[in-house]
């Protein structure tokens, strides 16, 4: 069925755990404020938000919005202005498209105000047709005289999605083999279709050394456990800011990519790069020459060579490679078919501590080098044409062209919430969410991105770990 975006969006229905539903009740149109084509939904006080979470709380087909609040960070990263003492605790707040809000769960003083500390995602494992909230927890106020949570008892649980209210919990994985704090404060969640066929939940805890992760039932029964030395290659310190589900090699079923190593469904290692830390990391069918899915990869450790690079995804095979030393590959960089004259999936990437940047097509060949711009500049498919557009000093435009939508606020999600193909992009404001939506006419007919199971999971991510823009499997 086509769909246009002229102010009024139908209901698209769909077969996705989070659905592709974008209005409530029996068809009434959103409310789009004004020209400038966003929906505002008021807040429950005068704040702003950090990560926003996407599902059917209520099971009527229309998504609601949880929010994890004060936009406040720091990191585990103990060197000066990287750590810095929680003032407040974290609020999850879930709203309705009017602003009705529904609940708020305070994580408390046990959870430090940072990404690593407090990962949380919303989607329905348990099947019953409403989504839930699954977040890291703790108990009391365990912080020491600096502020740091070192000691005290650690869980994953589970919040029903209508009242915020803990249904269940179990224990998150141990500090134990970590070797200081920076290296257990790294934790993350997720889901994956581990068999297939229905949703799992995914622990994780560690990126640089130790790596632990475990995988779960809707009921909190294990189904496997991993850790990194268990493995007979390098998997230590393979970590990225994020994990990522995708069916890598084709089976039906999702692997973990975890930054430069890729465990199977089964929780056994499929293959290493052992070339540590990476900063950017992508899954995506970058190379339509290529068979299957590939991973793109900027690495924050210092590489001699390749330190930019497109491997195969089902057997990290390298495809091309950046042949000149790196330094700091920084921020998410980005994977994007942002120009029509390349096939494929273009490529960006930049150094932190130099005026190096590089765009890439898939088949790794120099679009451009520049030495200035941002190091994450956001995609979104925006207009009606196949390219997406990106997102670069406050408004949505063509690469290297002008603005063709001014944005306020700090952009917080790129994800396809109100039905289509198109993307919205939401943004944070003291006291507002605003939910920016095309109104340019839609010219071709595309399934709806939640359709797709890697890009619906990757949304499913983005609230627990460093914002990476959702990839289409297929």
């Amino acid at each position: 069925m086509m769909r246009f975006r002229l102010f009024v969006h139908f209901i698209v229905l769909s077969v996705a755990a989070i659905p592709a539903m974008p209005v409530r009740g029996q068809g009434s149109p959103i409310p789009i404020v004004n020209e400038q084509c966003y929906i505002s939904v008021p807040l429950n006080g005068d704040y702003d938000f950090q990560k926003v979470g996407i599902g059917d709380l209520d099971g009527d087909g229309v998504y609601e919005y949880v929010i994890k609040q004060p936009n406040f960070n720091t990191d585990p990263y103990q060197q000066p202005g990287y750590w810095k003492k929680s003032t407040t605790t974290y609020k999850l707040e879930a709203y309705r498209l009017d602003g009705t809000m529904l609940w708020r769960y305070d994580m408390g003083w046990s959870i430090e105000a940072g990404i690593w500390y407090s990962p949380w995602i919303v989607y329905d494992v348990d099947g019953d047709g409403k989504a839930e909230v699954y977040c890291k927890a703790g108990e009391g106020d365990p912080r020491d005289e600096k502020g740091l949570v070192q000691t005290g008892p650690e869980y994953l649980v589970k919040l029903d999605g209508l009242t915020g209210k803990v249904a269940a919990r179990t224990k998150w994985l141990t500090r134990d083999g970590f070797s200081d704090y920076n290296y257990y404060c790294r934790n993350f969640l997720t889901v994956a279709y581990l068999d297939g066929e229905t949703p799992s939940l995914i622990m994780q805890r560690g990126t640089y050394g130790m790596i632990k992760t475990q995988a779960l039932d809707k009921d909190f029964k294990e189904l496997w456990y991993w850790q990194a030395p268990q493995e007979k290659e390098k998997y230590r310190g393979q970590g990225s800011h994020g994990l990522i589900s995708a069916d890598v090699d084709n089976d039906g079923r999702d692997e973990l990519v975890i930054g430069a190593a890729v465990l199977d469904d089964n929780g056994k290692g499929l293959w290493t790069l052992g070339m540590g830390h990476p900063d950017i990391c992508y899954v995506a069918d970058i190379d339509p020459d290529n068979p299957g899915l590939e991973v793109f990869y900027g690495f924050e450790t210092r590489q001699n060579t390749d330190g930019i690079c497109v491997v195969d995804a089902k057997t990290g095979r390298k495809l091309w490679a950046h042949k000149k030393p790196s330094r700091h590959l920084h921020g998410q960089g980005m994977a994007a078919d942002i120009l029509a004259d390349y096939p494929g999936i273009e490529v960006f990437a930049g150094e932190r501590d130099l005026k190096e940047r590089w765009l890439y097509s898939a088949k790794g060949e120099l679009i451009k080098f520049s030495e200035t711009g941002s190091l994450t500049p956001r995609a979104v498919w925006w207009d009606a044409d196949p390219q997406k557009e990106v997102i670069i000093s406050g408004a949505i435009r063509d690469w290297d062209g002008e603005a063709i939508q001014p944005l306020k606020g700090v952009v917080i999600a790129v994800v396809d919430c109100l039905g289509d193909y198109r993307e919205e992009v939401i943004t944070s404001l003291k006291g507002e969410m605003r939910i920016y939506t095309t109104n340019i006419p839609a010219t071709q007919t595309r399934p709806s991105l939640m359709e797709d199971r890697q890009y619906r999971l990757g949304v499913v991510a983005q609230t627990m770990g460093y914002y990476y823009p959702a990839q289409l499997g297929k």
